[in-house]
């Protein structure tokens, strides 16, 4: 790298839940610059995940923060050539990272998903995230497995 990092820009808190991680999840599911579109699927999202909940004392933004650490991988493998041989190494992931991944595995298996609109798919995502299964959740379990597999080459971190 020939330039310093870029800093970390603060992110605002979105306008309903004055929570910065809401505003980063929006700006994941967002398309073409088109923010308030996005912020609506999302809280769309959000109202069906209220009304369609059975834990009673659960809100439906600890429901979807509890549906994202449930996808969080904590381990991931990473390629590094070793005398010509390349090896999936097992490393351990920035906080940050972690749930950078989160935030496009659950939204990009709710895009694959087959309900009508994009809120509905990412509802029906969050509460199958939240019970610790859905396509999100076994990308993590994939992802944690491939790990484990190769962890005889872990001595090669760098």
């Amino acid at each position: 790298m020939r330039k310093k990092q870029a800093k970390k820009r603060p992110l605002l808190p979105d306008p309903k839940f004055n929570d910065q991680l809401v505003t980063r999840f929006v700006n994941n599911l967002m398309w073409d610059g088109k923010k308030s579109t996005a912020f609506k699927i999302f809280y769309d999202a959000i109202a069906i995940v209220e009304e369609r909940k059975q834990d009673e004392e659960k809100s439906a933004l600890e429901l979807w923060k509890e549906a994202l650490s449930n996808v969080m991988p904590h381990v991931e493998v990473r390629s590094r050539r070793v005398g010509g041989a390349t090896f999936q190494i097992p490393m351990q992931i920035r906080p940050d990272r972690k749930v950078s991944l989160a935030m496009k595995w659950l939204i990009s298996y709710s895009r694959k998903r087959n309900e009508k609109t994009m809120a509905l798919r990412l509802a029906n995502e969050v509460l199958a995230a939240s019970k610790e299964e859905g396509a999100a959740v076994k990308k993590r379990q994939d992802t944690h497995k491939m790990a484990e597999a190769n962890k005889a080459f872990s001595h090669f971190r760098f």
